[in-house]
């Protein structure tokens, strides 16, 4: 009797990289698919579904190395459990985007043995991901915070002025939703420019973009900080300085080629859960002088750091920030975060996690990247938006 093999997905942009999936997958045996039902989808990712889940279901059932198709009757990023305990497979199979260490648990706790496929496109075609389709709805960038997180709100500021470093980067992976990545300040964006920022002054449209986030009849009473606007907007490597005011005071780039080339090289992503709805980061917030300060140094000495490529010192500094950042906020490690930290610390220089924290993914100085890549098929590298990009 062939044995039984699962996958999981949303297939919303059904494409050929699904199609070789599948047929790689259908080489372990019999081929059961669970799909993402739209609220699910609508839940997680914060957007509706091209397709419905009955046409999506439809197409997929009508792929030859498919044996059978269900809608997942779970929510979330495991909304597949209620479909692997009717299916019963005997191995779960994930492409190389989709690892999680959840789902292994998952695997072990019930007897499944866990495969990770790399992406390799069918000979003769081009490599297809939903995202690489996305890129041609909306090339707006996303960013990352390399230190100094939190400084940009006047109610850390007013303490001890600083900076905040950020780099803005082409959308060449999911941006996910509630993951650190600014992607509210993003969505606002796509209000204006869906498809691509205009191609005006980074600073003023930065500023532009900071006034139309943060209308002064928002009903929330909460001030996006000014350094996802700025991140996302300015290109390159960015620091902007704070001094008890949500505009910086200054801002001051660089373009170097071999710099931005050099934090290409050391940087990557690490996947995790989304940071859960609900999930507030500053309950239990302790901001005082001394931690502000140990915030604005760590974030001075990273950017020295950076300008002489010093790795290990970018890596102290690195992770001198982030410990500054969870003393203020210690409610930014919750949920999945320690398990994660405790995975990967031993493996990379340094790490942080995007934006406010929560969840959404390790952000990690590492030796080499494209080395770290390749033993950690789930890490993302990172590109860097150049000017005229």
């Amino acid at each position: 009797m062939a044995k039984k093999v699962f996958v999981s997905g949303c297939y919303d942009l059904l494409h050929s990289g699904h199609v070789e999936f599948f047929r790689q997958a259908a080489e372990f045996g019999d081929l059961y698919v669970g799909l993402g039902s739209d609220k699910t989808i609508e839940g997680y990712k914060h957007h509706k579904t091209i397709y419905s889940e009955q046409e999506r279901l439809f197409m997929v059932k009508s792929i030859r190395y498919v044996k059978d198709a269900f809608i997942n009757a779970g929510s979330g990023v495991m909304d597949f459990l209620p479909t692997l305990d009717i299916v019963k497979p005997n191995i779960l199979v994930v492409n190389e985007d989709g690892w999680n260490d959840e789902k292994r648990k998952v695997c072990e706790e019930r007897g499944i043995q866990y495969v990770v496929l790399q992406r390799v496109p069918q000979k003769g075609l081009t490599a297809r991901s939903s995202t690489d389709l996305k890129k041609t709805e909306s090339r707006i960038p996303t960013r990352l915070d390399i230190a100094g997180t939190w400084i940009d709100q006047t109610y850390v500021s007013q303490y001890a002025p600083g900076w905040a470093i950020t780099i803005s980067l082409e959308p060449t992976f999911e941006v996910r939703e509630r993951c650190g990545l600014s992607t509210s300040t993003r969505n606002m964006i796509k209000k204006i420019w869906p498809y691509q920022l205009p191609n005006m002054d980074p600073e003023i449209l930065a500023k532009l973009v900071f006034c139309f986030e943060n209308d002064p009849e928002r009903s929330d009473g909460i001030i996006s900080g000014a350094q996802d606007s700025i991140g996302i907007c300015v290109p390159g490597l960015c620091r902007h300085f704070y001094n008890n005011r949500f505009w910086p005071e200054k801002i001051e780039t660089c373009y170097d080629e071999g710099i931005l080339s050099w934090l290409e090289q050391h940087l990557v992503m690490i996947p995790m859960e989304p940071r859960k709805p609900g999930c507030s980061v500053v309950e239990g917030k302790d901001i005082t002088e001394t931690k502000v300060k140990a915030l604005a140094k760590a974030a001075d000495d990273c950017w020295n750091a950076i300008m002489v490529k010093d790795l290990s010192a970018f890596a102290a500094a690195y992770q001198a920030s982030f410990e500054a950042q969870v003393a203020m906020f210690p409610a930014m490690i919750q949920g999945c975060v320690s398990s994660y930290i405790e995975k990967y610390e031993n493996h990379v220089m340094a790490y942080k996690m995007p934006g406010a924290g929560g969840g959404g993914y390790l952000a990690c100085v590492v030796a080499d990247a494209e080395a770290f890549a390749v033993g950690h098929t789930e890490a993302i590298r990172l590109t860097i938006r150049r000017p005229g990009m």
